[in-house]
């Protein structure tokens, strides 16, 4: 009998981390490179400027960094026998999948995929979560050399595979927002799958509480997240139906 895996889409790259003008621990140089990369990007036009991080982050307008991801998930009831499929833009630029031995991977164990475009922080970052899940792989740990030739510069391909690995996954968590976020998010819904949104300001307020214990802020994470794993709710004015297909939007006729 095939295991439940799990896909997580987390996106932490240098464009976001930016955008959001968050602290990330870096420090004062992290956050002099950040502020001087959205100057050169944005013009410094961020409307997060000019709020500070703990405004931000009770706000739920942070992304999460893979650190983060790993604490939601541990909370969540996820151990290190999960076995975590990690997809890096960053070292593999989304170019070495191979479909075939990846489809004897999800039906065959317990996964969950996290599709992470460039990560910003590249492996420092990715270090914590790789202790944290050490079953992790990535493309290239599982995809042939002749596959790797198959599917090599094909990025719409590849997004593609992504989408249908989440769709057939058991559960689906969602850390980003975007397009890939809003369809598959929107399709799960409308498929009524099994769909986590992360709380973000509550994880964002819990994250700020340097003396919290761990057992509160895994029963606030589960309490928070009750609600949250794709109930059917009211739609929100002017929500894409795309995005949100609930039935009170649907034609009747």
């Amino acid at each position: 009998m095939p295991q439940k895996f799990v896909v997580v889409h987390l996106r932490f790259d240098k464009d976001m981390a930016a955008h959001s003008a968050c602290d990330f621990g870096g420090g004062k140089a992290e956050k002099l490179a950040l502020a001087k990369y959205r100057q050169r990007i944005w013009g410094g036009r961020v409307l997060n400027s000019q709020f500070t991080d703990e405004e931000l982050r009770s706000q739920g307008r942070c992304p999460l960094t893979p650190e983060e991801i790993g604490l939601l998930l541990a909370a969540l009831g996820f151990d290190n026998s999960t076995r975590l499929y990690l997809a890096s833009h960053k070292v593999l630029c989304l170019k070495n999948f191979g479909f075939a031995n990846f489809s004897k991977y999800i039906v065959s164990r317990r996964c969950i995929h996290c599709l992470i475009f460039q990560v910003y922080g590249g492996e420092a970052r990715i270090s914590t979560l790789r202790d944290q899940f050490p079953k992790m792989e990535s493309k290239k740990s599982l995809a042939s050399s002749e596959e790797r030739v198959l599917i090599k510069g094909k990025a719409s391909l590849l997004a593609a595979v992504d989408y249908y690995v989440g769709m057939h996954s058991d559960i689906f968590v969602s850390a980003s927002p975007g397009n890939m976020h809003n369809a598959l998010v929107g399709h799960r819904t409308f498929e009524n799958l099994k769909t986590i949104r992360p709380n973000m300001p509550l994880l964002g307020q819990l994250f700020l509480n340097k003396n919290i214990t761990w057992l509160e802020f895994r029963q606030a994470v589960v309490e928070g997240h009750q609600n949250r794993q794709g109930q059917l709710r009211l739609r929100k004015p002017k929500q894409s139906i795309y995005t949100y297909p609930a039935p009170d939007c649907m034609c009747q006729a």
